[in-house]
């Protein structure tokens, strides 16, 4: 039971603590080496978590015959089939896999991507009606004043200093505000990351023995 308990937990923070050391001292060899190791095992998990994948909705098909669940299957099988049939090339005209990415994959990721915007102003509007306030109203006008300004930029039926002005407008929203958002967000997740993994250093969180 104490081995059960320790011995993850000595490994995670002796391999953390080498990789810490590999990366702030001059010892490029050992961080290389266990950063190899790490990927190794992370495409050995990924190898097993698509067969895990594939043998559970091939048991739903077969069993509930679910239709999505035959739908994933025939993709990934033939996914598969193009991969083989490429011979591991990634440079020839007629790359399959390529050519399913760029026409199935790649429209789908656009199409999802423009689906989230109007989703999150559906839920913005959701929650200036559950919970109306000073800052529902700063959405709404904020909202408004965006799509005003994208919708008149071009329609061509304003002057033209007025134009230059939603332009700047626009510019202002997005090269200040939206920027200082995402990067207020990116430096919250990079603190978050740092404190987790201080955390699973010291061997506070242990998520590798769950």
């Amino acid at each position: 039971m104490i081995l059960k308990r320790y011995l993850p937990l000595s490994i995670a923070i002796s391999f953390g603590l080498l990789t810490l050391i590999g990366l702030l001292a001059p010892l490029a060899p050992i961080s290389s080496l266990l950063l190899n190791w790490a990927g190794l095992l992370l495409a050995v998990a990924l190898i097993l978590g698509v067969l895990n994948l594939f043998s559970v909705h091939l048991k739903r098909l077969f069993s509930g015959r679910d239709v999505y669940s035959g739908i994933l299957v025939l993709s990934m099988l033939a996914v598969f089939a193009l991969a083989l049939l490429d011979g591991g090339s990634s440079t020839s005209a007629g790359d399959g896999v390529r050519t399913a990415f760029t026409w199935i994959i790649f429209p789908l990721e656009a199409a999802l991507a423009s689906l989230l915007a109007f989703f999150l102003l559906f839920a913005g509007f959701r929650l200036v009606r559950r919970q109306p306030g000073r800052w529902s109203l700063l959405f709404l006008l904020t909202a408004a004043l965006m799509l005003a300004s994208s919708a008149l930029a071009f329609s061509q039926l304003l002057p033209d200093q007025v134009s230059v002005l939603l332009d700047q407008f626009q510019h202002v929203v997005n090269d200040i505000i939206v920027v200082s958002g995402m990067r207020g967000i990116l430096i919250g997740v990079a603190l978050g990351t740092v404190v987790l993994s201080i955390r699973v250093l010291v061997g506070l969180d242990r998520p590798y023995s769950q």
